[in-house]
C-alpha cells in the first residue's frame, strides 16, 4: 500500500490578508470552513448541554473531539460501526480529533513516556494501555474525522505552569521532547491509510525561539496537510507566546492551515490571528461559562456578583444568543446561584457565541484592512471586569 502524504478533498485558499492576519477558505470532505474560526470542544462527541443545531446557529463550522477519551469510551470500533463521528453524533460538518497526547502526558502519575509512545493506566478501569504514533492515527481513522492530529510529547514551560515564579523547565528537556515529537511525526505520516483524512503535525519547543524555529522547519519538511502550535499556555508570558507563534509561522508553508491548540482568552485568539493562525480551540468559554464568568463586548461579566441581582440588562446588548435575547442578568444570576443546570447551558452557549462572533468579526476586519483596530479594541476590554 502506498504512503499517503496529502489528503483528498482538502485544501486551503487565501482570500484576504492584512499584515500577517489572513482570511482563508478551508475545504474539507464535509464542508467548507471560513477562517479564522473557533472550534468548540466536544470532548466525547458533544459540547456539554448544547445541541449541534444550537452550535450551528451560534456560528460553529467545525467541532473538535478527543481521541484519548473516545478510545476509552465508547471505543473507536463502536464509533466506526455507527458511521464514524458524523453518523455517531449527527454533526455533519467537519470534525477535528486531537491525538490525546496532551491528555495522556498530563497524567504524569499514570503515564510512562518512551520512544515507542505513551503507556498509561486507564482512569476508567486501571488497565495499562499504550498510545503510539501509529495507533493514534489508526484510532482517528476509525473515528472518521476530517482532520487528525499526530501524537506529540507536550511538557510545561514551567514546572508549575500556573505559577509565574515556578522554575522553568530546562531547555534540554524541552528540546528532548521536541525532537521526539519530530520522530513521532515522521512515524505518524508513514502510518496513514485513510486518503480522505487530513493529518496535522504539531510544532513544539516551549518558549524558545530557536527551538520553535527548528521544530517548524523540520516539521514542514515532512509535508503535512496542516500544522499546529502545541505546548503553549503552559507557563510562558503573553509576549513569549506571541513570539513563539510568529517565529514558527515564518517557517511554515503559507498554503497550509495553521492551528493554535488549547488557547484561550479572547486576546490569545487575536494575537494568534495577527500572527497568521487560522484555527483555534479551547475549553475556556464553556468552562468559564459554567462558573458564571461571561465574555462580553464590554468586558468580563461576573454573573455571581451581587450588583447584577436586580439588573434587567441582557448579558451583552451586542449579542444575539438565546440568553441575551430572552433573559436578564438578574434572572440568569438567580439560576446560577440556585444551581439550575439551565444557567450553565445558557452561559456556555453565550460564551461560545461570543468567541465564534469574535473570529467572524476578525475575518471581516481582515477583508476590510482594519484588523489592527479590532485587535486594539479587544485588548482594551479584555481584562475589564463588570
Amino acid at each position: 500500500m502506498s504512503v499517503i502524504t496529502k489528503a483528498e478533498g482538502f485544501g486551503l485558499e487565501l482570500e484576504a490578508q492584512d499584515g500577517h492576519a489572513r482570511a482563508c477558505k478551508l475545504t474539507t470532505p464535509h464542508g467548507i470552513v471560513t477562517t479564522p474560526t473557533f472550534m468548540p470542544v466536544a470532548t466525547y462527541g458533544a459540547v456539554r448541554g448544547i445541541s449541534g443545531a444550537e452550535l450551528a446557529e451560534a456560528g460553529a463550522q467545525i467541532l473538535l473531539s478527543n481521541t484519548y477519551h473516545l478510545h476509552e469510551r465508547p471505543g473507536e470500533q463502536t464509533v466506526e460501526a455507527l458511521g464514524g463521528l458524523h453518523g455517531f453524533t449527527g454533526w455533519q460538518g467537519p470534525w477535528l480529533t486531537d491525538s490525546g497526547g496532551f491528555q495522556v502526558t498530563s497524567l504524569s502519575d499514570r503515564a510512562k513516556i518512551d520512544e515507542n509512545g505513551v503507556t498509561f493506566a486507564s482512569t476508567l478501569d486501571g488497565r495499562r494501555r499504550t498510545l503510539t504514533p501509529e495507533n493514534a492515527i489508526g484510532i482517528q481513522e476509525s473515528l472518521g474525522s476530517d482532520i487528525a492530529m499526530v501524537l506529540d510529547e507536550c511538557i510545561p514551560i514551567r514546572e508549575d505552569e500556573n505559577d509565574a515564579s515556578s522554575p522553568r523547565t530546562s531547555t534540554a528537556e524541552i528540546e528532548r521532547a521536541m525532537q521526539r515529537t519530530l520522530r513521532w511525526a515522521d512515524r505518524s505520516q508513514a502510518a496513514r491509510r485513510r486518503a480522505s483524512q487530513a493529518v496535522f503535525a504539531i510544532v513544539q519547543g516551549g518558549a524558545s525561539e530557536s527551538l520553535r524555529r527548528k521544530s517548524a522547519t523540520a516539521t514542514a519538511q515532512i509535508e503535512f496537510d496542516g500544522y499546529a502550535h502545541g505546548g503553549l499556555g503552559l507557563g510562558e508570558s503573553r509576549e513569549e507566546r506571541r513570539t513563539a507563534v510568529q517565529t514558527a509561522n515564518a517557517e511554515l508553508p503559507t498554503d497550509r492551515p495553521r492551528y493554535l491548540m488549547g488557547l484561550g482568552r479572547p486576546v490569545d485568539l487575536l494575537d494568534g490571528v495577527a500572527a497568521g493562525v487560522d484555527l483555534f480551540d479551547c475549553v475556556v468559554p464553556t468552562r468559564n461559562g459554567r462558573h458564571g464568568l461571561l465574555f462580553t463586548s464590554q468586558g468580563i461579566l461576573g454573573l455571581r456578583n451581587a450588583v447584577h441581582a436586580k439588573s434587567d440588562e441582557p448579558i451583552d446588548p451586542a449579542c444575539a444568543c438565546p440568553a441575551c435575547r430572552n433573559h436578564s442578568r438578574g434572572y440568569l444570576r438567580h439560576l446560577i446561584k440556585t444551581g439550575e443546570s439551565l444557567a450553565s447551558r445558557f452561559a456556555a452557549l453565550h460564551n461560545l457565541t461570543f468567541y465564534l462572533d469574535l473570529l467572524r468579526r476578525s475575518r471581516e476586519a481582515i477583508v476590510e484592512g482594519r484588523f489592527a483596530a479590532l485587535h486594539e479594541e479587544i485588548d482594551e476590554i479584555s481584562e475589564r471586569r463588570l
